[in-house]
C-alpha cells in the first residue's frame, strides 16, 4: 500500500491546523452572525443580504429566513393518472407563438402536464428558428401578475365578477351601443377574421405599437396592394439596409436571418457570399454584422434614399450630401447594386411613406421585385395603418363610438399621446378589454374578460400568405380566462354557428396532438375552429395531420410580384419634393429604437428578457442612452473607468 500523502491545496501543506478547522466548520449548523436584537431580522446588526449568503448552509436557516412556519406539503399518490402519461417523461406538442401579429411555429416541451420549454418547429418554413422573445414566452404562462378572473369597474377599482354576470351586462350594453369597434393589434388568424366578418355591425381597427404604416401605404401606391412582402435574402448577392434591423427586430427577423445566413455561407466549390451594406444612425444588431457600415443623422434617411435612387439611374435628382465619406459610400453601394442586377435588394426601416416610395423605386430599378421581394407571399404580421387609429380616436373624442372592444393592443402606452387616448376612452360608454394583464389601457376599461395564454389556446395564424401555423393547448387554462373568439361568438350571438367550408388540400408530417380537455360548452371556438379547418383542408384526417405538424400550406404562394407593381415611379417626384421640404435636423438628434428582447415594452414584464444582455450594448435591465465618447465629453459626462 502506498505511503504517499496527497494534499488538496497549498493550505493543507503550509497551514494544516487552520485548514482542518475550516474543513470542520464547513457544514456547521449554527449561523455565523451577530446575535439578533428585539428589532427583528431586517433591523438586526447583520444585514439581510449577508444573512442570505449563508442561507444554504443549514435547513434551519431556511426556516428562520421565512420568519414563519412553512406550508405543509403532502405527497399524494397519482391515483387518477392518465394512461398515456409517464411521470418525468417529456412530451412535445406543435403549436404557435403569437404576440402582437408575430407568429412563429414552435414545439412545446411538456413534462407532467406543464409546458417547460419552447423550441422552433423544424418542420415549418422557419427551419426551427426562434428568438429570445419566443424562448422566454413560456415564463409568461406562469406569471403571477396575470389576471385570474373577469372584472368590472367598481366605485374605486376593478372588482371580481363571474362570466355570467359580466356577459349579461356587456351584451345588454352592446345591443344599445350602436357603433361597436373592435380594436386589436394585427390579426392574421384566418378563423378569427372569419368570426369577425360574421359579427354584424362590428368595425375592426388594427393598431400596432410599432407601426409599418408608411411601408404599407407606399406599397399600395406602387400597385402592390396594402401589404408587406416577404424577402428571400438567400437569393441576394448584395443587401443594402437603410436603418432596417432585419436580423434583430425589423419585420421578420427569424425568417430573414435564416435566408441571410444561407447567402453568407461560403461554398468551397463555389466560394461566394453576399455583400451587406448598412446605412444607419445607431449601431444595431444588423449593422454590427455588415461588411461595410455608413452612419448618418436620422433626418438624412430620405436624402440617402434619394441619392441612392439617382446613383442607380432611377431618374431622381441627387440631393447635396456634405459628408464626403457618406457620399462616397452611396456611390460605391450604387455601383454594386447595378452590377448585381436582379440579385440585389434595398430594405428600409423608416415609417415615412415618402421614403418608402423612393425605396420601392430603387428596388424596381435594380430588378429586386419577384425573385427577392415577394409580394405574392405577403408578410401578414403588420397591418395597422396610423390614420385608421387616428380617425377612431377622433370619433371617440366626438362621442361617436358606443363601445370599444380591445384585444392585444395598449394604445394608452404605445401611442405618442397616451393621455389623449385615455381621455377618449373615458367618453366611450362601454369599454371591454381582453388583455391577460392589467396594462395601461386595461386600467381604463369598464369590463375585463382576460384571454388565455397561447399555450392554453386553440387557434391559428397565417404569418405569410398561404402558410398557416396552428395553435393547440398544451395545458388546461390555469385561471378563469376565456379565448377572445369565444367572447366574440357570445357577444355577437354567433354561438353554434358553423364555419363556412372551403375546399383545399394540405399535407404534413406528425409530431403529437395534445389531448387537453376543453373547458367550454357547445358552440365554442374550439368546435368552430375544427369545423373551419376540416372544411378548408378536406376532412378530419387532413385536419389532424396538419395539427400534428403544426402548420399547413393552403396555397402555393411565391411567384413574381404583382404585374401592376411597377415600383411607384409616378409618385417618386411627389415623395422627393416632400422629403426636400423636411426641416433640417438640429444640433442633436435622438433615435428611439426597438430592443431585440424587450421590443416595444411588452418584454419588460419578463425577467428572462430583462436578464438577457442586449446583443450590442450587453446591457441588462433598465433604460439607458447610447452616447458617443465625443458627445459625452461635450456634455461633461465622466465615462472613464466605466466598464
Amino acid at each position: 500500500m502506498s505511503q504517499k500523502k496527497y494534499w488538496q491545496g497549498f493550505g493543507e501543506l503550509s497551514d494544516p491546523e487552520n485548514s482542518q478547522k475550516r474543513n470542520k466548520d464547513e457544514f456547521r449548523d449554527e449561523l455565523p452572525f451577530e446575535s439578533f436584537d428585539d428589532k427583528g431580522l431586517l433591523d438586526a446588526k447583520a444585514p439581510r443580504r449577508d444573512f442570505l449568503k449563508y442561507l444554504g448552509f443549514s435547513t434551519a436557516a431556511a426556516a428562520l429566513a421565512a420568519s414563519c412556519k412553512t406550508k405543509v406539503r403532502e405527497a399524494i399518490p397519482y391515483g387518477y393518472k392518465p394512461e398515456n402519461l409517464v411521470p418525468g417523461e417529456a412530451k412535445y406538442y406543435a403549436t404557435t407563438y403569437v404576440n402582437g401579429g408575430d407568429a412563429v411555429p414552435v414545439v412545446a416541451k411538456v413534462r407532467d402536464g406543464r409546458p417547460i420549454k419552447i423550441e422552433g418547429n423544424e418542420l415549418s418554413y422557419t427551419g426551427g428558428g426562434t428568438s429570445a422573445r419566443v424562448q422566454a414566452s413560456v415564463l409568461d404562462l406562469y406569471d403571477t401578475h396575470r389576471l385570474r378572473f373577469p372584472m368590472k369597474k367598481g366605485a374605486a377599482k376593478h372588482e371580481e365578477a363571474t362570466f355570467e354576470e359580466i356577459d349579461s351586462a356587456i351584451q345588454k350594453e352592446l345591443a344599445a351601443a350602436g357603433n361597436v369597434v373592435l380594436l386589436t393589434s394585427t390579426i392574421n388568424s384566418p378563423s378569427t377574421l372569419d368570426i369577425i366578418s360574421k359579427y354584424s355591425g362590428l368595425r375592426h381597427v388594427q393598431y400596432d405599437g410599432v407601426s409599418y404604416s408608411g411601408m404599407l401605404l407606399a406599397n399600395e401606391a406602387a400597385g402592390f396592394g396594402r401589404k408587406l412582402p416577404s424577402y428571400n435574402l438567400e437569393a441576394a448577392d448584395v443587401i443594402v439596409s437603410l436603418g432596417a434591423d432585419f436580423l434583430g427586430t425589423w419585420l421578420d427577423p427569424i425568417g430573414q436571418a435564416a435566408g441571410y445566413a444561407k447567402g453568407r455561407k461560403i461554398d468551397e466549390k463555389a466560394p461566394k457570399m453576399s455583400k451587406h451594406y448598412q446605412f444607419e444612425s445607431y449601431l444595431s444588431m444588423t449593422g454590427s454584422s455588415a461588411d461595410e457600415r455608413f452612419t448618418h443623422r436620422p433626418s438624412q434617411t430620405g436624402a440617402v434614399a434619394l441619392a441612392l435612387l439617382a446613383a442607380v439611374g432611377g431618374g431622381a435628382t441627387a440631393p447635396s450630401i456634405a459628408d464626403a465619406k457618406l457620399s462616397a459610400g452611396i456611390a460605391k453601394v450604387a455601383n454594386d447594386l447595378k452590377a448585381a442586377q436582379g440579385r440585389a435588394v434595398v430594405l428600409c426601416g423608416s415609417n415615412d411613406a415618402n421614403v418608402q416610395v423612393v425605396v420601392n423605386a430603387i428596388n424596381s430599378a435594380i430588378g429586386a421585385n419577384g425573385a427577392i421581394i415577394d409580394f405574392a407571399k405577403a408578410n401578414n404580421t403588420r397591418k395597422g395603418v396610423d390614420k385608421d387609429f387616428a380617425d377612431l380616436l377622433a370619433q371617440m373624442e366626438g362621442g361617436q363610438v358606443g363601445a370599444v372592444l380591445i384585444y392585444d393592443a395598449n394604445p394608452v402606452y404605445h401611442y405618442f399621446d397616451g393621455a389623449k387616448v385615455k381621455a377618449a376612452l373615458a367618453k366611450v360608454k362601454t369599454t371591454v378589454s381582453f388583455s391577460g394583464r392589467m396594462d395601461e389601457t386595461t386600467q381604463e376599461c369598464k369590463y375585463i374578460v382576460p384571454s388565455h395564454h397561447f399555450l392554453e389556446s386553440w387557434g391559428d395564424a397565417e404569418p405569410k400568405t398561404g402558410v398557416v401555423s396552428f395553435i393547440q393547448p398544451t395545458i388546461s387554462p390555469l385561471f378563469k380566462t376565456r379565448a377572445l373568439q369565444d367572447s366574440l361568438l357570445k357577444f355577437g350571438g354567433l354561438t353554434g354557428l358553423a364555419a363556412r367550408p372551403t375546399a383545399a388540400t394540405g399535407d404534413s408530417t406528425a409530431i403529437t396532438v395534445a389531448a387537453v380537455p376543453s373547458n367550454t360548452s357547445g358552440g365554442s371556438y374550439e368546435e368552430y375552429f375544427k369545423k373551419f379547418w376540416e372544411g378548408k383542408l378536406g376532412g378530419e384526417k387532413a385536419y389532424n395531420k396538419a395539427l400534428q405538424a403544426g402548420f399547413a400550406e393552403t396555397s402555393a404562394g411565391g411567384g413574381a410580384a404583382a404585374a401592376s407593381g411597377a415600383g411607384g415611379v409616378g409618385t417618386v417626384g411627389v415623395a422627393a419634393t416632400a422629403i426636400a421640404a423636411y426641416p433640417a435636423g438640429g444640433k442633436d438628434e435622438v433615435v428611439l429604437y426597438e430592443k431585440v428582447t424587450i421590443g416595444a415594452g411588452e418584454g419588460a414584464i419578463n425577467p428572462w428578457l430583462q436578464e438577457t444582455p442586449d446583443p450590442v450594448s450587453k446591457a441588462t435591465w433598465g433604460n439607458y442612452a447610447l452616447i458617443s465618447m465625443k458627445k459625452a465629453d461635450e456634455l461633461g459626462i465622466d465615462y472613464k473607468g466605466v466598464d
